[in-house]
C-alpha cells in the first residue's frame, strides 16, 4: 500500500515539532545522560527477575509484567504519561493481532504501559537481540524476532511465533516496520496480517498520538507530555481467506489513520 500523502492531517509532524521545540546543546547533553542512566538502571532492575523467572514461567506473563515495569520507569523519569481511549469494548482474554503506527522510540513503552489489561508479545527485529542484557530479556520474555532482510523467513517466524502463543496472549506489531521518517503514515507490511488470517485472530488497530513530540525520530531530547493510545474496534478475521489480505491491510490502515491527530 502507498502512504496516504494526500491526507491533509498526515503532514511532516516530526520535522515541524523538532523545529518548533529546539533543544539547546547543554540541555541536550543533560537529557542524553539522564535517559541513558535510567534506561540502564531500569534494565538492571528487571533483568534479574526476568532471567530467574524465565525457566519457570509457562505463559511468560510474569516476565511481561517486568517489562511493563521497565517501560513505566523510563516514561516516568522523562515526564511522559500515557492516556488510553477505547472506542469499543475489548475482551482482554482474547488473543489479538495488535497493530499500530510507529513514530518514536517511546511507542513501545507507551503501548506496554497503556494496554494494561492486555498481555502481549512483540514482533521485533532480530538486531535487538544483540543489545547486552536487554536482548536476553527480550528473548526470555517470549517475543517473536524476524529478519527484515528475508521476507519469507520473517513471515515464517511470525506464523510459528503466533502459533506458539499461550492462550489469551496477544501479539503486537508496528505495521510500518520502522519509525516514520517524516511523520506520515507509511505503507504497511503484510506479515502480521497474513498470520492473523491464518490463525483467525482479530486485528486490533491502535493509533499512537503524541509520541513524535515526546521523542522525535533522530533525537534523544525528550519532552514532557502525554502519549495517547486510541484503540479501535476489533476487525474480525475468522471469515477471511488469503485473498482478503490486501483489503484487511487497507481497512486496518484507514482505522489507524482516522484516529490520528496532532500531538497534545
Amino acid at each position: 500500500m502507498s502512504p496516504t500523502s494526500g491526507a491533509p492531517h498526515l503532514v511532516n509532524l516530526a520535522a515541524q515539532e523538532a523545529a518548533a521545540l529546539p533543544c539547546p546543546w547543554p540541555l541536550r547533553g543533560l537529557k542524553i545522560a539522564w535517559l541513558a542512566f535510567w534506561a540502564a538502571a531500569a534494565t538492571g532492575i528487571v533483568a534479574v527477575p526476568i532471567l530467574v523467572l524465565a525457566p519457570f514461567s509457562r505463559t511468560g506473563n510474569a516476565l511481561f509484567a517486568c517489562a511493563r515495569l521497565w517501560a513505566r520507569i523510563v516514561l516516568c523519569v522523562c515526564g511522559v504519561g500515557v492516556r488510553t481511549r477505547y472506542l469499543a469494548p475489548i475482551d482482554p482474554g482474547r488473543t489479538f493481532m495488535l497493530v499500530s503506527n510507529h513514530q518514536s522510540h517511546f511507542d513501545g513503552p507507551a503501548l506496554a504501559v497503556g494496554l494494561g489489561p492486555i498481555s502481549f508479545r512483540w514482533i521485533a527485529k532480530r538486531e535487538l537481540l544483540r543489545i547486552p542484557v536487554f536482548g536476553r530479556c527480550l528473548k526470555a520474555s517470549g517475543n517473536i524476532f524476524i529478519d527484515r532482510r528475508d521476507r519469507e523467513h520473517a513471515m515464517a517466524s511470525i506464523r510459528s511465533g503466533v502459533a506458539a502463543l499461550p492462550r489469551g496472549v496477544s501479539v503486537m506489531c508496528f505495521a510500518e516496520g520502522t519509525r516514520s521518517a517524516d511523520g506520515r503514515l507509511g505503507s504497511f507490511k503484510k506479515g502480521g496480517f497474513a498470520a492473523a488470517i491464518e490463525h483467525g485472530l482479530p486485528v486490533l488497530p491502535i493509533t499512537i498520538n503524541g509520541s513524535a513530540r515526546a521523542l522525535p525520530r533522530g533525537s534523544v531530547c525528550f519532552r514532557r507530555g502525554t502519549i495517547e493510545l486510541v484503540v479501535g474496534a476489533p476487525i474480525e478475521t475468522a471469515h477471511l481467506a488469503g485473498g482478503d489480505l490486501t483489503a484487511l491491510v487497507e481497512r486496518t490502515r484507514l482505522a489507524i489513520r482516522d484516529n490520528w491527530r496532532p500531538a497534545p
